[in-house]
């Protein structure tokens, strides 16, 4: 499926870039600018500085002078209005839009575009009633304005989870609990040293141990943190030593 994002009547260059760097860290690259202000608006400074590295996505992309020129090869068009129309299509937001646009059993799009106004006045009312919905991204009743390059990065996100999304990337090792020997020795380590220290009555034990037992085991903790629990008994055990002295 095909995905393309149009800018119709941008102002600003700053905000072809931030299009076009919102696209590429979420997959996408066929980006269309339907009559700019500025002609040369994917060779200016502020749009090169503002894409931060996305200039694959800028030299991809193209600049026509007519919506119908933007929207050849698209059959799914998804307007985006902040404001509510009494007329045109329905207005529903990306999440609940995508879901029901892929949801199983039925015929998918070949290609689906993202139509974006002016940033001043917004989407022409004629080219709203040319899609096939008007999203609308939720926000605080009281403040809804939002940037282009923000609504871009906000459907871009929405429009990818739905096609699966990407895998958070972790660098943090998994965890790995210490097994059962490991555990007990340790314990067994923190009975000594809590005896030395008169905390633990040997006589007279209640139920100090298995208590601590099940607090690490759900604690889980590793092989390292185990060393840890152990320096900590090895020192409690000198301590005593030391006042017993």
């Amino acid at each position: 499926m095909r995905t393309r994002f149009v800018l119709i009547r941008t102002s600003h260059a700053g905000n072809v870039g931030a299009a076009a760097r919102a696209m590429k860290v979420m997959g996408f690259d066929d980006l269309v600018l339907v009559a700019p202000r500025w002609p040369n608006v994917l060779r200016r400074q502020e749009t090169i500085q503002r894409a931060s590295g996305a200039l694959d996505v800028l030299e991809k992309a193209r600049i026509v002078e007519t919506l119908d020129e933007a929207l050849d090869g698209m059959d799914h068009l998804c307007a985006t209005a902040m404001v509510a129309r009494d007329f045109g299509p329905p207005t529903r937001a990306p999440r609940p839009h995508f879901e029901t646009l892929l949801a199983p059993g039925t015929a998918r799009p070949g290609g689906v575009a993202f139509l974006f106004g002016s940033e001043r006045f917004g989407m022409a009312n004629e080219d709203v009633y040319r899609c096939n919905v008007a999203m609308s991204i939720p926000t605080n009743p009281q403040f809804g304005s939002l940037n282009l390059g923000a609504a871009i990065q906000v459907v871009a996100y929405e429009w990818r989870q739905a096609l699966g999304g990407y895998a958070v990337q972790s660098n943090t090792a998994e965890h790995q609990p210490a097994d059962a020997r490991q555990l007990g020795g340790m314990l067994e380590h923190w009975r000594e040293a809590l005896i030395a220290l008169d905390y633990l009555d040997p006589a007279a034990p209640k139920k100090l141990m298995p208590r601590l037992n099940q607090l690490f085991n759900r604690a889980q903790p590793s092989a390292e943190e185990i060393h840890i629990l152990r320096g900590i008994a090895k020192a409690m055990l000198k301590a005593a030593e030391r006042a017993n002295r």
